[in-house]
């Protein structure tokens, strides 16, 4: 067999023994936050028409996706983002509903990130929760209680989830009448944090001076609850207001259980997903460089495939939560239980029969015939491999 055979391609890879078993563990850990707050599973395909995350759509750049054709033709993709998935789904099934719909997912998603970002996974495990057809502050105010939860349910001691409001941002250009390409240029200039690149783009236009001055000073509007006041000090546009209005109230709610020290504030919080319209957020810890979770408000979205629903949600990134767990040294308890029965070859109907019975229990049992070229000590290494915690020998 060749060597290459063995390998696997750049930005996936497998995960096995101890460290799987570690993954499962956050994973229901995470999926049980999702069951506590009354979300229900839904499970949408890997392979999507590539229409779905389209640039109208504001998902993932085309680019960065995974492309394949069927047999007659369509385009389809790997899917690159879990949102436009589940809106799609929910436009098609749940169309009459008139209460709100409140459905998670533990997927995997696919994108084909640059080579300039060396050492980001293409494929990511996720887990997410979405509430659809609800435009309460109730709604923003359970996503981001969730997303707390989620964090505190891995081990997580020391993290922050900065929530924005990108209306604030949509304000202040619809204001100035910049749209179309302007619009995504400014976008991409103030993600990228290119601050010279802003003032470059703005001086250019003819625009309001103050309107100007707001969205250079975006970047640092960032902080605690008190950045809230003075952005709204600095603007009279009736959309910027609501905005922030927005934002201290969902601050007001979430000290109700004390969850206000975990968030902090940041005007200039903006995404790539276009189909953002009013909160959004970030949730970082230390030993990782991007954020570990993302979300917000899509009050359009759902429209654009004929079912207009306000709606909301989150994705946590599994494999960086991992990634921060391991680099924090938080021990991810794991149950050993079970037995693993060494039977000589003349035994094996006897271990087969008890085998059998401790099955019927709920016992886990593993079963293995004797070598006597190996030890008990191998044995008893390859009963902790296994997460057994006894060894029988018939």
């Amino acid at each position: 067999m060749k060597k290459d055979l063995l390998h696997t391609p750049e930005g996936v890879r497998d995960i096995y023994s101890t460290e799987c078993v570690e993954k499962k563990i956050i994973e229901n850990r995470l999926h049980n936050v999702c069951k506590l707050y009354g979300y229900n599973d839904i499970q949408t395909p890997s392979i999507e028409y590539f229409d779905v995350f389209s640039k109208e759509r504001g998902s993932v750049p085309s680019n960065e996706m995974f492309k394949l054709f069927d047999r007659y033709g369509n385009t389809l993709v790997l899917r690159p983002d879990m949102t436009p998935s589940i809106a799609r789904a929910a436009a098609k099934y749940f169309e009459d509903h008139i209460l709100p719909i409140k459905l998670c997912y533990v997927s995997n998603t696919f994108i084909n990130v640059s080579k300039y970002y060396q050492g980001r996974l293409k494929e990511n495990t996720v887990i997410g929760a979405e509430l659809i057809d609800d435009d309460s502050i109730d709604a923003d105010y359970e996503i981001i209680c969730m997303v707390i939860d989620c964090m505190k349910s891995a081990g997580l001691t020391e993290f922050q989830v900065e929530i924005g409001n990108v209306a604030f941002f949509n304000g202040l250009l619809a204001d100035a009448g910049i749209a179309g390409d302007a619009y995504e240029e400014l976008l991409n200039l103030i993600n990228e944090k290119n601050y010279i690149g802003v003032e470059e783009l703005l001086n250019s236009m003819n625009i309001d001076k103050n309107t100007a001055k707001v969205l250079l000073e975006l970047p640092q509007l960032f902080g605690q609850a008190d950045v809230l006041e003075k952005a709204k000090s600095l603007t009279n546009i009736p959309e910027c207001i609501g905005a922030v209005d927005r934002l201290l109230s969902l601050y007001e709610l979430l000290k109700v259980n004390g969850y206000d020290k975990y968030v902090s504030f940041d005007l200039g919080e903006l995404s790539n997903h276009t189909y953002y319209t009013g909160i959004i957020f970030h949730a970082f810890t230390f030993g990782t460089g991007e954020p570990i979770a993302s979300g917000g408000r899509y009050d359009k979205l759902l429209g654009q495939f004929g079912c207009d629903k306000a709606s909301i949600g989150f994705s946590l990134i599994v494999d960086r939560l991992m990634a921060a767990i391991n680099r924090q040294n938080i021990t991810v308890p794991v149950d050993y239980s079970g037995v693993l029965i060494v039977y000589t070859p003349d035994k094996l109907l006897e271990a087969i029969k008890q085998a059998d019975e401790l099955r019927k229990d709920g016992n886990k049992v593993c079963m293995i015939r004797k070598n006597e070229a190996k030890t008990e000590a191998q044995y008893e290494e390859y009963a902790a491999a296994s997460q057994l915690s006894d060894i029988v020998y018939i």
